[in-house]
């Protein structure tokens, strides 16, 4: 008998007892459904927080001030004292390994060209801006140091404000009114998207720092020349970590905190933080997937059972088979495959309800969907394993019967 002829017979047999083989797959169809949603939605999440930490900039540190506490109770980052010039020119100066630094001062408000408006943030920023954070100024050019020590009214506009100003014409060489102060669009960045916590970094309009401190965002009355939070991007070579400590213990010395004192200042590696977050989508997917494998070994079990009850109520048909020469090889191989295709039947409409539900979780969060050819062949070969596994026994069990006693049974 080939396997072609095991096949047939499979199912015919499976069709016979159509109700009874779809209820037996359901525990294969719940466990690769699952292995698919799983993969695929903890691969589309981790593409997400990569693509987050790719717009952060690479080899990258923030430094922002801490909060202040009254009664007990902060009052919020960036309540202590505000970070300065003199701390961006130290750190640039005495600090191993620094390619580029740059703070931002943000506020926000109202930028109108013509008879469109739109309220954005609005960021005073240093020349190394756009080298610190990767990101590249597609039309236009970048801020010249001499724009910077001028504080000239030039700015250069994300896609969103260039989208919402100026629609599908190019705003570079326009005048937009910013808190109705006339500036000069000199560039226009690149696209940013989301940040990690769902913010558009691309609606912002990017100031001389010198211009948005004394006529924009305005200054702090206890550091005139505050700079928000200074981005400082180091050298390939450099750990992180050590130019972390370098920049806690000067500006430690710098803001004359005594020893044993609490920080008034944060140095964050935001890179190592959304590092954190995959590790942890990584490790919840794995607990999940071990949770549809346990889906998949109780569909195993149900396949087992149904393979038992089928083997007592074709006990007369082995024996008849046996009987006109069908070999213990041939019981067995009927009886492996009807199994293995029952559990193939199952992954198969499995895979295309995992697929579905996938899409729709994605579409629902706004991540890609990453479902790759090895994860479905995976799908299949743990159904058709789970088929081996859980039909053996009972084809074996098939293929041991006397078939003189199988003739006899009714």
């Amino acid at each position: 008998m080939t396997l072609l002829d095991s096949l047939m017979m499979a199912w015919t047999a499976l069709r016979s007892n159509l109700l009874r083989s779809i209820l037996t797959t359901l525990g294969i169809v719940i466990g690769v459904a699952s292995v698919i949603i799983l993969v695929a939605v903890g691969s589309g999440a981790r593409s997400e927080v990569e693509k987050q930490i790719a717009s952060l900039g690479s080899n990258m540190l923030v430094v922002f001030s801490g909060s202040s506490r009254v009664m007990g109770r902060a009052a919020g980052a960036g309540t202590e004292l505000p970070l300065s010039e003199a701390d961006l020119v130290a750190i640039r100066d005495k600090v191993d390994g620094v390619v580029a630094i740059s703070g931002q001062l943000n506020g926000s408000g109202p930028v109108v060209n013509g008879n469109a408006n739109w309220s954005t943030t609005l960021s005073g920023v240093h020349p190394d801006f756009t080298a610190v954070r990767d990101w590249p100024v597609v039309s236009g050019r970048d801020f010249t140091a001499q724009e910077m020590r001028a504080s000239a009214k030039v700015a250069i506009i994300g896609k969103t404000v260039a989208t919402q100003l100026f629609q599908e014409n190019d705003p570079v060489g326009a005048t937009i009114r910013v808190k109705n102060t006339p500036f000069l669009v000199v560039g226009v960045l690149d696209t940013k998207g989301p940040s990690s916590f769902g913010r558009d970094q691309d609606d912002l309009v990017l100031l001389p720092m010198t211009t948005a401190r004394g006529q924009i965002v305005g200054k702090s009355q206890v550091q005139a020349d505050q700079v928000g939070q200074l981005y400082i991007k180091f050298d390939n070579g450099i750990d992180l970590k050590d130019a972390q400590e370098d920049i806690e213990t000067l500006l430690r010395q710098r803001r004359r905190i005594e020893p044993g004192a609490e920080d008034n200042f944060n140095v964050r590696n935001l890179a190592e933080f959304m590092k954190a977050r995959t590790e942890v989508l990584s490790t919840m997917t794995y607990l999940l997937a071990a949770t549809s494998a346990i889906s998949l070994i109780v569909g195993g079990i149900g396949i087992m059972n149904i393979m038992l009850v089928s083997v007592t109520e074709r006990t007369r048909e082995i024996g008849l088979r046996m009987a006109v020469g069908g070999r213990n090889a041939d019981i067995m191989r009927q009886f492996l495959v009807e199994a293995v295709t029952l559990c193939l039947i199952g992954g198969l409409i499995g895979i295309a309800l995992g697929v579905g539900v996938a899409a729709i979780v994605a579409n629902a969060a706004k991540w890609p969907v990453l479902i790759s050819p090895s994860v479905i062949a995976l799908a299949m070969a743990a159904a058709a394993a789970t088929g081996v596994i859980f039909g053996y026994f009972p084809a074996r069990r098939a293929a041991a019967l006397n078939p003189i006693e199988a003739l006899r049974s009714e």
